[in-house]
């Protein structure tokens, strides 16, 4: 297994411990995932940070129980393993962004049990940097088909459907509403 750190900084040494600066609602018995960890991310879902950092998106695949109706309403034709969407006013940075990406030891690391989300009480210092640009290109690389709309408050549904719905950042989308999880509830 390899567990990845994505930044736009290029020179982080080590990463310490440090609380999650949004908290959200976890579920009982997990509300230690927002106290101070360092955070990373298995190769398998590596895409859901090929971002600028504060880029808001709305990742979307389908799962064993994703229904057709689902499938052509939210992945539309999508051949992809995943459809992350962009808000329009993020395009031009994301198609020039470059980030860093920080390959880090696992083995003072657990499993989150959160989308290949993985996480250390200890301090950690990278074994690996590398420079990571052209973003849209990256994702194809992964089978990820990147959609640009001008806004994702119209995927708040999502959440209430049978594909799989992660959102990154959503306190930067346009109209999305306060931020929190669950995500702010379906008009």
């Amino acid at each position: 297994m390899r567990l990845f750190h994505f930044s736009e900084d290029p020179a982080i040494a080590h990463f310490d411990p440090r609380p999650v600066r949004v908290p959200v609602e976890r579920p009982p018995g997990k509300e230690w995932l927002n106290g101070p960890l360092v955070w990373a991310i298995d190769e398998a879902h590596g895409y859901l940070y090929l971002f600028p950092r504060e880029c808001p998106r709305v990742l979307l695949w389908p799962t064993p129980a994703t229904t057709e109706a689902d499938r052509e309403r939210w992945l539309a034709g999508s051949a992809g393993r995943a459809v992350p969407y962009i808000e329009q006013a993020w395009a031009d940075r994301m198609a020039t962004a470059a980030i860093n990406r920080y390959e880090l030891p696992t083995d003072t690391f657990e499993d989150a049990r959160d989308v290949g989300m993985w996480v250390s009480r200890s301090a950690v210092t990278p074994a690996r940097t590398g420079r990571l640009t052209d973003l849209p290109a990256r994702l194809a690389e992964q089978n990820v088909e990147l959609r640009i709309v001008d806004s994702l408050t119209p995927l708040k549904g999502a959440w209430d459907s049978t594909v799989h719905a992660s959102g990154i950042r959503l306190r930067n989308a346009i109209d999305w509403g306060p931020p929190g999880w669950p995500h702010t509830p379906t008009q």
